[in-house]
């Protein structure tokens, strides 16, 4: 069976509240509402959500779908950038380029690549060690940590050539069985699922 690592899709700025409590754009929300008409969707037995706004606001959603609860995880939430607070657009693509670059340094304060991938493949592997492994599960999150936990399960060196497409709102699916990855990223909307 699958597991999903799903990030959110597009967010509303603002400068003036702390990153994690950012929510949904009228955008991303219709996004996630259309990903949760499909049939994967409906398939999921299960979500685990990063506790940040945006990706509970996702998880939501899809859970409705699914006509299932889910489950908030602190330790799921993306790489901590609160040292810097927010950054424009370029400062913050420059940044990211280094986080991912230079993943055993902080960049100006921020949670180290190396700590937030071993953070995010342990809160993971948390939950899939008491998850029946024939049931499809998702978890909603972020880019950033998404990107670092697909490292992982390709074995591979951390870097940002593994990073979503952007705007957000973007899938992969891995086996349960034995974690390899099973496609590319994918905007939520247009994955048509793995069959049974």
């Amino acid at each position: 069976m699958f597991g999903l690592y799903i990030t959110h899709p597009q967010v509303r700025l603002d400068p003036g509240i702390p990153v994690p409590q950012w929510g949904l754009s009228d955008l991303g929300r219709d996004r996630a509402t259309e990903a949760a008409t499909r049939p994967w969707a409906k398939r999921l037995a299960r979500i685990v959500s990063s506790a940040e706004v945006k990706a509970i606001e996702t998880a939501d959603i899809l859970a409705r779908a699914a006509g299932i609860s889910f489950e908030p995880v602190e330790a799921m939430h993306e790489n901590d950038r609160s040292a810097t607070g927010f950054l424009e657009p370029y400062a913050f693509e420059h940044a990211a380029d280094w986080f991912f670059a230079h993943p055993q340094e902080s960049y100006r304060g921020w949670e180290r690549a190396a700590d937030a991938q071993a953070r995010i493949v342990s809160a993971v592997e948390e939950v899939l060690e008491n998850h029946d492994p024939a049931a499809p599960i998702a978890f909603v999150g972020h880019g950033g940590v998404g990107t670092l936990f697909r490292c992982h399960l390709l074995g591979i060196p951390i870097s940002r050539a593994e990073d979503q497409l952007p705007g957000g709102g973007n899938l992969y699916a891995f086996a349960l069985a034995d974690r390899r990855i099973a496609c590319d990223w994918t905007p939520i909307e247009d994955w048509k699922g793995i069959d049974p």
